[in-house]
């Protein structure tokens, strides 16, 4: 739907959420051609409380507060029920309009239908925008006018397509310099970061957060990696990931933006058809393979879209759940990566798929437990990709990995981190021990453990299973869903 509206010089909102940029903002934009503009953003009860995206948030906003104010365009803060703020912000105000650019979360349609049947028959212009995807989730139709179930043909399909160009941005030519409201408060009081907590200061070194931040690591990436990202993006040392994740997340850059600019660089370096391109396009096209799956279904967090699993034998071992949170499960490149997760709020992708196969297949640990503990401290926990991703991994998913396939974290580890560097890096008691062994160590004799001051069982566990056995008690797991009628 058009969100383009000029001409008209009133009072304007614009409601934030995840979209916290200026830059092909289409809510914002349509807000500013209008005239004069106030931004809003509303923690609600029902927000998912998360920390380690909290504190992301909290920054962000800072940053966003700053760029608006210099284009004329306060941001206010308030918190409580949407639904009941906005429409008594708008009176206050004596708003003619509200924009915002669409969520796809259950609760997010519930509530964005709600306003928008509450303005229907009024004065008040109500008008959402899609600032958040290359397409509408109902947009992308099979050769059936479906949705894509399988990857690889929804790829192909939207590369045949002219994707969006982004929207500049253009300030208001009335501006805006304070907004006096009862409703409001200030970004302190919405008490994002937990001062009584100092975990998230162990992030601070690893980020630079907001637009102008997300768009210097989107041209740094181009300039520097993409060109051997699809070679060097699952070797956890190489360091060819773009990182954007948390930026996108946020809406501090817009996928459109990204695709954009991919093309504009591919265009001018004449790599139009590089597999670093094209491999990196797939990810941003992963990504509304799942945002497809999360408006297509329900308590996707929560249900497996394969109904076969519903009855599934998993088992919830508290104590090894627990080893695997806090990466002692004496399984190197596992807990090399859940304490990368810990320290930095971010997990290499390579990893995220040994560590969930280990939870999920090695432990049968239910997929929702791990997906509940990458939502609280991932930075970039993204509802949409977060479900979609564990659901692949534990086989219940879209386009699965297959059930019978069980990543071997030693082999894994071998084969991508060859020389141990990451392992090293985040588990610092094996930083001595002979590569042979890194990712293995109970296969080292006692002189080459006593050699690197290794003591199993003291100052590093012992494995927590035996990585055979339990590949063996997965797939007679899995024999139940297959099954299944």
């Amino acid at each position: 739907m058009n969100c383009n509206f000029k001409g008209v010089y009133v009072t304007n909102i614009v409601w934030l959420r995840d979209d916290l940029r200026l830059q092909d903002n289409p809510a914002l934009q349509s807000a500013c051609d209008r005239g004069e503009t106030i931004a809003i953003y509303i923690k609600e009860p029902n927000d998912t409380k998360t920390e380690a995206r909290d504190w992301w948030l909290h920054h962000s906003l800072n940053k966003l507060q700053t760029a608006l104010k210099n284009v004329g365009v306060p941001l206010v803060f308030a918190e409580g029920n949407a639904c009941n703020i906005l429409p008594q912000f708008i009176e206050e105000q004596n708003a003619s309009a509200i924009f915002w650019n669409r969520r796809y979360t259950e609760k997010g349609i519930k509530t964005d239908g709600e306003i928008k049947t509450k303005y229907k028959d009024s004065k008040v212009l109500c008008q959402s925008c899609m600032g958040n995807l290359l397409f509408e989730p109902w947009e992308i139709k099979n050769k059936q006018g479906g949705f894509f179930k399988v990857f690889t043909p929804m790829f192909k399909e939207l590369l045949t397509l002219k994707t969006p160009k982004p929207v500049p941005f253009t300030q208001p030519k009335e501006m805006r310099e304070r907004v006096q409201s009862t409703l409001t408060c200030t970004l302190e009081e919405l008490n994002l970061i937990n001062s009584n907590k100092i975990w998230h200061k162990s992030f601070e070194p690893h980020w630079e957060i907001g637009e102008a931040a997300a768009e210097i690591k989107l041209q740094k990436f181009l300039e520097e990696k993409i060109t051997h990202y699809k070679k060097g993006r699952d070797f956890m040392s190489d360091n060819s990931t773009s990182t954007l994740s948390p930026h996108l997340h946020f809406g501090e850059i817009s996928p459109r933006t990204i695709f954009d600019e991919i093309e504009a660089f591919a265009l001018s370096n004449n790599l139009e058809n590089h597999e670093g391109i094209q491999c990196f396009k797939s990810e941003i096209v992963w990504r509304e393979f799942s945002y497809q799956q999360l408006f297509h279904y329900e308590q996707i967090e929560q249900k497996p879209i394969n109904e076969k699993f519903k009855g599934f034998p998993w088992e919830l071992d508290a104590e090894k759940f627990t080893a695997w949170k806090k990466g002692l499960t004496g399984i190197p490149i596992v807990d090399a990566g859940m304490r990368e997760l810990w320290q930095t709020g971010i997990m290499h992708n390579r990893v995220r798929m040994i560590v969930a196969s280990l939870l999920t297949k090695n432990l049968l640990i239910p997929w929702q437990e791990g997906a509940k503990w990458f939502m609280d401290t991932l930075v970039d926990a993204d509802e949409a990709a977060n479900s979609a991703n564990w659901q692949w991994v534990a086989g219940c998913g879209l386009d699965a990995s297959p059930y019978f396939r069980i990543f071997n974290p030693v082999t894994q580890g071998e084969k991508f981190d060859t020389d141990g560097t990451y392992v090293k890096k985040w588990v610092p008691e094996l930083q001595d021990l002979d590569k042979k062994y890194i990712h293995q160590p109970w296969e080292a004799s006692e002189f080459d453990l006593k050699l690197a001051g290794v003591e199993l069982g003291k100052n590093y566990p012992k494995p927590i299973i035996n990585l055979k056995a339990s590949r063996e008690r997965a797939l007679e797991a899995y024999a139940f869903v297959k099954n299944q009628a």
